[in-house]
This record gives structure tokens, C-alpha cells and sequence, in this order.
């Protein structure tokens, strides 16, 4: 019997204010990926502006340890999916376009309803 893949989702929402704590999803993604999970990063909030060049390089979780760019590299190549949250327009304007400038590890924008079916179908939903 072959074995079932697991979808795990995994909510970012750590961003620059919180560095100890920017690595750790992008980890445990590479974890997971060796371990034949599916993973899909979400990136949301403050987590948006890692995906900002210069940003994650810059970052590091740990004086004299590797920035967070480093672990978000190491997780897109094992495998993983990173998405960004596509912010809606503020009240009374209209929608801007999105962000062009990004971290080529950024796979696509997700929307509100993606997520929201994301956290419905995946077997696993963490959020770090």
C-alpha cells in the first residue's frame, strides 16, 4: 500500500520586528519536505515583508548565525511552496497592484479564499 502524502500549511506571520523568530517556520518546512511532506509557506503579515529583497538578508535569528534568507533558500529548494498574501486595497481605495519586487522563492500571490481552502483540506496546519 503506498503511503498517502501529508499537505502541511504553515502560517508565517513572524516578520522583521521578531527575527529569533524568523527562521523557524522556513525550518521545520525543510524538515517536513525531507520527510515527503507537502508544504506550502503562507506568508502573511508582518511575514510579507521577508519577502521583500534585502529584507531576509538582512535578518538573523541568532547573532553570528546564518540570515533568514538562508533558511527560506534552503526550504524552496527541498521543495516547499511560498505564497504571499495579496493585502486587500484599504477602505475607500481602489486595488493597487501588487508588489512586483520580490525574492525569487516567492512562488505566487494567495488569496483570502486560497487560504481559507488551504486550512480546510491540508492534514496540518501550523502556524509559526
Amino acid at each position: 500500500m503506498a503511503a498517502t502524502v501529508e499537505r502541511v500549511l504553515i502560517l508565517v506571520t513572524s516578520g522583521p520586528s521578531t527575527p529569533a523568530r524568523c527562521a523557524a517556520p522556513f525550518h521545520v518546512a525543510t524538515l517536513l519536505a525531507c520527510l515527503d511532506a507537502k508544504v506550502t509557506l503562507y506568508l502573511t503579515g508582518e511575514a510579507a515583508e521577508l519577502a521583500r529583497p534585502g529584507v531576509a538578508e538582512a535578518l538573523y535569528a541568532d547573532p553570528g548565525g546564518a540570515p533568514v534568507i538562508h533558511f527560506i533558500r534552503q526550504a524552496h529548494q527541498i521543495g516547499a511552496r511560498i505564497l504571499l498574501c495579496r493585502k486587500p486595497p484599504p477602505p475607500g481605495q481602489s486595488a493597487s497592484p501588487p508588489v512586483t519586487e520580490l525574492i525569487a522563492e516567492v512562488e505566487d500571490y494567495g488569496s483570502g479564499g486560497e487560504l481559507a481552502t488551504m486550512i480546510l483540506e491540508y492534514e496540518r496546519v501550523l502556524s509559526l
